[in-house]
C-alpha cells in the first residue's frame, strides 16, 4: 500500500456552520502535515468506521501552516458523519489529489468564476487568489447561485467581497426572502448580461452538471472558446489516485485526469446521456 492511501490523523481545529445542512471545518494535522494543496483540488476524507470521501478544500491557498479547510454538505452516511464530527475528534486525510484551476493561464486575462450552491466551496480559493495577487488579472468577476438566501455558503464573506473594488459580485437565487435585493433566476441570466471581451477572458465554472452546460452554452454564444472555460467535475471517487477506475468518464479518471478540465474535453463527455 502506497503512503497515498493511508489516511493521515487530523485534528478538528475548527467548524463553522454555513448553512442548515454544510459547515466549514480546519483541519489540523496531528503528526505530519501532507503538501499544500492548489485550488481546485480534493482531499479524501475518512470518517472512523463509517467511510471515505472526497471533499474539495475550500481554504486560503496561501496557507502554511499544515492545516486543510473542507465545506461539507450532510447529503449521505460519510459526510454526516464528517459534518458531524465536533472539534477536538481526529479524522483520516489523504491527498491532495486531481487536477487544479489553471490560474497560470488567466494571467492578464479578465476571469470570471461562476458557482453553483456548494460549487462556491472549490472555487473559494480562487478568489482569495485572485484577490491576493490583484494586480495579475485584469476585470474579477464572482456570480454566485443558490436556492434561496440562507443557503449562500460564506455569506459574510459574500457580503465583504460586494464591498470590495476589486471584485464584482452578483448574487442570484431561485426563491427569494424578506429583504432580498440581489438578483432572482439562474446563474446564466447575470452571465449572458457581463460585458465580456470574449477573447480575452478565462470562466471558472462548478456546480450541478445542468448548470455549468448552460453556462458554458451561454459564454460560448458570446464568442469565449471551449479551451478558455474550465469546469470542475464530479464523479464517484473511491481511491483519488486513478486506481480503482470508479469515477471513469468516458476516457478521463476524474480523479486523476480532473476535477478540473477544460470544456473543450469536458463538453462533448457532459452531452452523452447517462455517462
Amino acid at each position: 500500500m502506497t503512503a497515498a492511501m493511508i489516511p493521515v490523523p487530523h485534528r478538528v481545529a475548527n467548524r463553522v456552520t454555513e448553512t442548515h445542512d454544510a459547515v466549514t471545518v480546519c483541519l489540523e494535522p496531528v503528526r505530519d502535515a501532507l503538501p499544500r494543496s492548489r485550488p481546485g483540488q480534493f482531499m479524501m476524507l475518512y470518517a472512523h468506521g463509517v467511510g471515505e470521501v472526497a471533499i474539495s478544500v475550500s481554504g486560503d491557498p496561501s496557507t502554511s501552516d499544515g492545516t486543510t479547510t473542507h465545506t461539507i454538505r450532510a447529503v449521505g452516511a460519510v459526510s454526516r458523519a464528517l459534518h458531524d464530527t465536533p472539534p477536538g475528534a481526529v479524522l483520516g486525510v489523504r491527498g491532495p489529489f486531481g487536477t487544479g484551476w489553471d490560474l497560470a493561464s488567466v494571467r492578464g486575462r479578465d476571469l470570471v468564476v461562476v458557482a453553483g450552491g456548494l460549487g462556491l466551496a472549490p472555487l473559494r480559493p480562487v478568489v482569495l487568489a485572485a484577490l491576493a495577487d490583484r494586480a495579475s488579472y485584469r476585470h474579477v468577476v464572482l456570480v454566485a447561485g443558490a436556492r434561496t438566501p440562507r443557503e449562500f455558503l460564506y455569506r459574510h464573506q459574500l457580503n465583504a467581497w460586494a464591498w470590495h473594488e476589486d471584485i464584482d459580485v452578483c448574487r442570484t437565487v431561485d426563491v427569494p426572502g424578506p429583504g432580498w435585493a440581489g438578483g432572482v433566476g439562474f446563474v446564466t441570466e447575470p452571465l449572458a448580461a457581463l460585458d465580456l471581451e470574449p477573447a480575452g477572458t478565462t470562466a471558472l465554472l462548478c456546480g450541478p452538471e445542468p448548470m455549468m452546460r448552460f453556462c458554458a452554452r451561454t459564454l460560448q454564444g458570446r464568442g469565449v472558446a471551449a479551451r478558455d472555460i474550465q469546469v470542475s467535475l464530479e464523479r464517484n471517487m473511491k481511491c483519488g489516485a486513478g486506481q480503482c477506475g470508479h469515477c471513469q468518464l468516458g476516457p478521463l479518471l476524474v480523479c486523476r485526469d480532473g476535477p478540473v478540465v477544460t470544456y473543450d474535453v469536458a463538453g462533448p463527455l457532459l452531452k452523452v446521456r447517462e455517462l
